[in-house]
């Protein structure tokens, strides 16, 4: 029984790293990648959305595409077609040539998420499913911890090809600690390199009612998140009254906010899987509600930056677990799981872009607020579900474990 975590799953978060550094990247630089571009911000906001989409619609074919070789042939070929994106982006001259960028990136971004998930779980025993994904999604806090801040660093100081140039060596090096440290499993349990008959598996679980819920939860939980994230930079400057150079210092204490987050959700993950996700939502609502009312305060919207911080994207562990129990560990199960997580971004990004010219800058948290009520309704009816007590030996009484748990955590409260 593999009930540690091996170091091959550290090194997935690496690629994860480069990943989620390039795709935050924009929302860090979005002033001088308007200037640079010749467009506004809300156009640049779309740039978020573009990769976004890109994730959503061109992941799952992609991945589709890789079933049939090896995981870590899968691996370093999305690396590849990620450099090269990145690469264009480095080069672009406008806003068109940006727009390919993104679109490469982000379908690559989507595929390697959905094959190092797939990877990480399969390394390690089922009871700590949650701990392997959370120590693959330690990368995406880390990107957001010291990746954002220093694409946003070296973007300000030495403009915004730069960063993107700095992305591309990340990339690089990821894919050499890959080469070298990763390993194809030795005998997928329902993953890996899939025949035709586990890929129409793997589709008919879009016909379950509680996968589709869990899918449905993972979107406006990430989409409530993105709403106030992919913003975070012209509110602090322009509302809040941050000035241009302190912002990079509050989005590396946002990221380490983000990181300690998803410590504790990934212990939490696979013995408290519903009420893990129904209290850091509950939360998140509360935390996107102080952040709209008192942007215009610093010290009261730097505390409920970092709230959301602690509770955001860090239910990605509790969400995988249930999208997994529900589903499968499969590569292509995870993706497309990767592909609604990343509509929430398209409607984060989106939506809020769209409100910015109409009601101002804190619009989009606005809209936050109402997509995490919306997850909150989304994520009640598994508490009752029986599906809660497959997977781990000891899942038998999970449900009424995360309801005493929800019960006394909130009485704490």
């Amino acid at each position: 029984m593999k009930k540690a975590v091996p170091s091959a799953v550290y090194v997935l978060a690496a690629g994860v790293f480069a990943m989620v550094t390039s795709e935050f990247t924009v929302a860090g630089l979005m002033p001088q990648l308007a200037e640079g571009l010749g467009t506004g911000i809300p156009q640049i906001g779309y740039l978020v959305t573009i990769f976004a989409v890109a994730m959503a619609v061109g992941g799952p074919p992609l991945t589709f595409a890789l079933l049939k070789v090896p995981p870590k042939t899968a691996l370093m070929t999305v690396f590849a077609i990620f450099l090269v994106g990145n690469v264009i982006a480095a080069l672009a001259t406008g806003y068109p040539m940006m727009v390919l960028a993104r679109i490469t990136s982000g379908a690559a971004s989507q595929a390697f998420f959905g094959i190092a998930v797939s990877m990480g779980v399969q390394l390690v025993d089922e009871r700590v499913r949650g701990r392997a994904v959370a120590v693959v999604m330690n990368g995406l806090m880390l990107g957001t911890l010291l990746g954002l801040p220093l694409a946003t660093f070296v973007g300000g100081r030495f403009g915004w090809q730069t960063a993107f140039w700095t992305i591309s060596a990340i990339t690089l090096v990821a894919a050499i600690l890959t080469l070298a440290f990763v390993s194809n499993p030795a005998a997928p349990a329902d993953g890996g390199v899939e025949p035709a008959a586990s890929t129409r598996s793997d589709l008919a679980v879009l016909r379950k009612p509680q996968f589709l819920l869990a899918l449905a939860s993972s979107t406006l939980i990430i989409g409530a998140t993105f709403s106030a994230f992919s913003f975070f930079t012209p509110i602090l400057t322009e509302v809040t009254g941050f000035s241009d150079s302190l912002v990079p210092v509050l989005l590396l204490v946002y990221g380490a906010a983000t990181l300690v987050g998803n410590l504790v959700v990934g212990r939490l993950a696979d013995k408290h899987t519903i009420s893990t996700l129904l209290l850091g939502t509950a939360l998140n609502a509360l935390f996107l509600t102080g952040f709209a009312l008192f942007t215009d305060i610093p010290s009261l919207a730097l505390a409920f930056m970092l709230g959301i911080g602690l509770v955001g994207v860090t239910m990605n562990p509790a969400m995988a677990v249930r999208v997994q129990r529900a589903g499968s560990t499969a590569p292509l199960v995870n993706t497309i799981h990767g592909s609604f997580i990343t509509l929430g971004v398209i409607i984060g990004s989106a939506v809020g872009s769209a409100l910015i010219p109409l009601h101002g800058l804190r619009s989009p948290v606005v809209l936050g607020i109402g997509l995490a009520i919306l997850a909150i309704a989304a994520i009640l009816p598994a508490l009752a579900s029986p599906y809660l007590r497959r997977g781990a030996p000891d899942d038998a009484s999970e449900a009424e474990s995360d309801q005493s748990l929800l019960s006394a955590l909130t009485e704490d409260i």
